[in-house]
């Protein structure tokens, strides 16, 4: 009565406690994994840093504003040598100068280079936008993919404690035929050493699924690493229903990496314009205010003061830079003419993986209806094994035979379904649509 009271109260325990575990669902893993992820927070400070860059001032639309103060002075000894009479000298003659000023210098026109760099810290600006677009993609991907592998490895734990218990059944009906002498002691040592091979499979697979929990959990940057996540989906679903020509056309087109390079070979022509530039004059202006104060220990003067404005324009054009423009142009050409091909190699690239993830994604969910068709056989056939082996009229060989196909039955079905799944998620990070999952 005692002990039923304890085993009670236990079982209410573990419910309860179970219950109050906090559980994560898929959106709920990216939402915290993007908020908390270091990389995701380091990009996006370096896509801060672009846009903090995409300024006029920065480009060089404005002029620079100096404000300058100075003082310095001189201790002499002074001898003087007359035409006529006796030499004179002066000990400690100070003389102190003060000075301040303000000083303006301004680009007035430079070939046309500013705008060209403004336009050019534009495109850096979107290009560091893009950078973490594709870092939250990557990043979205990865997170889906341990999800979903947590999943799997999660549902082989169950499969494999459900093996054990069947090893461990088959192991008690032996024990109990060979202590009334029906079975061999031959029967009974395998029927432990499958018993014993299936608990050790149980145990590297709690391994497994030990190192994915800590990875989903370092993923979502959780500092208890260690905290054991519980999450809301115990299979594997998948969307079978992608349609070629619509996946294929975003991938196209709203492929990250193909954007990217384009920005990249906007960059080279701006970097053109750039050198071009200095094709032509250029003109500067600068104007300045000041005030001076000097103070003399001799003379005829002991302080002299000055006030004035200066300004000035500067026209100026390269004549000749020892060919170097020539050259250089030269070489920016080139640059945009590697960028066109480096684009076209991508899109080739990348359409080529798009053919192969979409086989591989068709084949996978033909895989999962012929092994959902599969396992129901080996159910089946197990069931039909172990109730004529409890009648005797099958050997345990047989048996464990039955149970391994099953088992096996399962595990195939299973890595089906992920395999569909990461075709998927790949797919969809192809075509930029990967952040469908925060939906």
């Amino acid at each position: 009565m005692y002990k039923n009271i304890i085993t009670t109260f236990l079982l209410f325990f573990s419910v309860s406690l179970l219950e109050a575990q906090d559980v994560y669902s898929l959106q709920r893993c990216l939402e915290v994994g993007l908020s908390q992820n270091y990389d995701i927070r380091i990009v996006r400070n370096q896509e801060q840093i672009a846009d903090n860059n995409a300024t006029i001032g920065n480009a060089g639309y404005l002029p620079v504003l100096d404000v300058t103060g100075r003082y310095y002075g001189t201790l002499n000894d002074i001898i003087q040598y007359p035409n006529e009479g006796e030499k004179e000298t002066l000990t400690g003659i100070n003389t102190n100068t003060m000075s301040a000023g303000v000083n303006l210098d301004w680009m007035i026109f430079d070939g046309l280079k500013i705008q060209a760099n403004y336009v050019r810290l534009k495109e850096l600006q979107q290009m560091g936008a893009l950078q973490t677009r594709i870092a939250i993609e990557n990043f979205i991907s990865e997170l889906v993919t341990e999800y979903y592998n947590y999943v799997r490895q999660n549902i082989s734990m169950t499969n494999l404690k459900t093996a054990v218990a069947l090893s461990k059944e088959r192991l008690r009906i032996v024990e109990a035929r060979y202590n009334i002498g029906s079975m061999s002691r031959l029967d009974l040592q395998q029927a432990r050493v499958d018993f014993n091979s299936d608990s050790s499979r149980l145990l590297r697979q709690s391994e497994t699924l030990h190192a994915s929990r800590i990875r989903l959990n370092e993923l979502m940057a959780i500092k208890n690493i260690d905290q054991h996540t519980v999450i809301a989906d115990s299979t594997i679903r998948f969307n079978a229903f992608l349609d070629w020509i619509v996946v294929y056309d975003k991938t196209m087109t709203s492929n990250s990496y193909i954007m990217l390079a384009e920005k990249n070979k906007t960059l080279s022509e701006l970097e053109y314009k750039m050198i071009r530039s200095r094709n032509y004059p250029y003109l500067k202006m600068n104007a300045g205010y000041g005030y001076s104060q000097n103070r003399y220990g001799t003379g005829n003067y002991e302080r002299q003061d000055v006030l004035g404005l200066n300004y000035g324009l500067t026209l100026g054009f390269t004549v000749f830079d020892g060919m170097n423009r020539r050259r250089e142009q030269r070489n920016a050409n080139i640059a945009i003419e590697n960028r066109t091909l480096q684009q076209e190699q991508l899109r080739l690239s990348i359409a080529a993986d798009f053919s192969n993830i979409w086989m591989a994604y068709r084949n996978n969910i033909e895989l999962v209806n012929l092994e959902q068709e599969n396992l129901t056989a080996a159910q089946e056939y197990y069931e039909i094994a172990i109730a004529r082996y409890k009648l005797g009229d099958l050997s345990g060989i047989e048996l464990r035979e039955a149970q391994n196909n099953l088992l096996l039955a399962e595990e195939r079905l299973l890595l089906a379904e992920y395999n569909a799944k990461l075709c998927e998620i790949s797919l969809l990070q192809l075509s930029g649509q990967i952040s469908d999952y925060l939906k």
